[in-house]
Order: structure tokens, then C-alpha cells, then sequence
């Protein structure tokens, strides 16, 4: 057994070990760290494919970016996480059952696969695999990458819309009213008689 293969199953592990946490912790603080770290196995996974501009973008922009917005984001909103686990149990059968369908996909595409000989019987393709993946992307895969930066796009601009809609049960301050208010309006002094105890 080779050095490259013990350092695959280890890392394979680890990240097994992380993605199970991620499902299992009480703590989403914590999930979000496990998370982190099923990233990071992956971009290990990735440079020993020998795809060093998968792997850097991979940490580059989902421990970088992503990881860190969610982990602010449940950290800043105070959920009550004990209510979200009541049903946990009911959603086990579909959990598995994606799973099971999942696994069974990998199972195909990884006997099923085969190597594919270079278009027009050429030789490899010359130059770094970020060269040759960004060939790939803007040629041959042009029109589903413009497909998914339109969804991208109209993914943002719908969040931009439901975020600043006026829901009626919002809590907001309008400064322009605070800054209109006058003393007298803050403060009212009521005249009442004092009154005199019987002996």
C-alpha cells in the first residue's frame, strides 16, 4: 500500500467523521466548524487529484466566504434549536433515503466510468489543469455556465427583494419621526392634589 493511498484513506475519514458531526451536533456553532473542516478534507482530496485551482477555490470560497457568513449568521440569531430537534426523528426515512439513492449514483458513475480518449485523438493538453479547465468551461461547457450565472443573478436579486420588503410585523424606527419630536411631546406633568390622611 503506497504512501498516497493511506494518506487517501485517512483523509477519507476524517472527512466521513466531519460530515456525520455536521448531521449529529447538538451545536450549530460547532456543525459550522465540522463543516469547516469536511471542506478542507475535500481540498485535500482535490490536490492529490493533482487540482490545486479546485482545491484553493474550494477553501478560497466555502471556508473563506460561505463557512464564515453562516457561523456569523448563526451566532448573531437567536434560535431556539431545541424545537427544530423535536421532529428530527421523522425525518430520518427521507434523510436515508437520499442517502441510499446518492450512494448508489456514486457506485454507478464510479463503475461505470471509463477514460475518455482527447477529442480528435491529440495528445494531452498542454499547460497547468486551470488552463485546461478554464478551456473546458468556455468553450465546450459555455452555455450551462451562462444558464447557472443567470440563476446565480436571479437567485441574488430575490434575496435583495425579500429582504428589504415591509412585512407588517416588523419592528423598525423611523429617524425622520424621532428627529420631529418636541419636549412636550415626551413629557407630560399631571396635576394631582395631594390628600391628606385621616388621623
Amino acid at each position: 500500500m503506497t504512501f498516497q493511498t493511506v494518506l487517501f484513506y485517512f483523509l477519507a475519514a476524517i472527512l466521513v467523521f466531519a460530515a456525520l458531526r455536521v448531521v449529529t451536533a447538538r451545536n450549530p456553532v460547532h456543525a459550522v466548524l465540522w463543516l469547516v473542516l469536511a471542506f478542507f478534507t475535500a481540498a485535500a482530496h482535490w490536490l492529490m487529484l493533482r487540482a490545486e485551482f479546485l482545491a484553493i477555490v474550494l477553501v478560497l470560497v466555502y471556508v473563506g466566504a460561505v463557512m464564515v457568513l453562516f457561523l456569523f449568521v448563526v451566532m448573531m440569531l437567536d434560535i431556539n434549536f431545541d424545537n427544530l430537534r423535536k421532529e428530527f426523528r421523522s425525518y430520518i426515512p427521507v434523510g436515508a433515503t437520499v442517502g441510499a439513492l446518492v450512494l448508489v449514483e456514486m457506485a454507478l458513475t464510479l463503475v461505470g466510468a471509463a477514460p475518455v480518449p482527447p477529442a480528435g485523438g491529440a495528445g494531452p493538453l498542454v499547460g497547468s489543469n486551470t488552463k485546461a479547465l478554464g478551456a473546458l468551461v468556455y468553450t465546450e461547457y459555455v452555455y450551462p455556465f451562462e444558464i447557472a450565472a443567470v440563476i446565480l443573478l436571479v437567485a441574488i436579486i430575490a434575496a435583495i427583494v425579500l429582504t428589504h420588503r415591509k412585512r407588517k410585523k416588523t419592528k423598525y424606527q423611523d429617524p425622520a419621526e424621532q428627529v420631529k419630536v418636541r419636549p412636550r411631546d415626551r413629557l407630560r406633568i399631571l396635576n394631582i392634589p395631594s390628600e391628606k390622611r385621616e388621623p
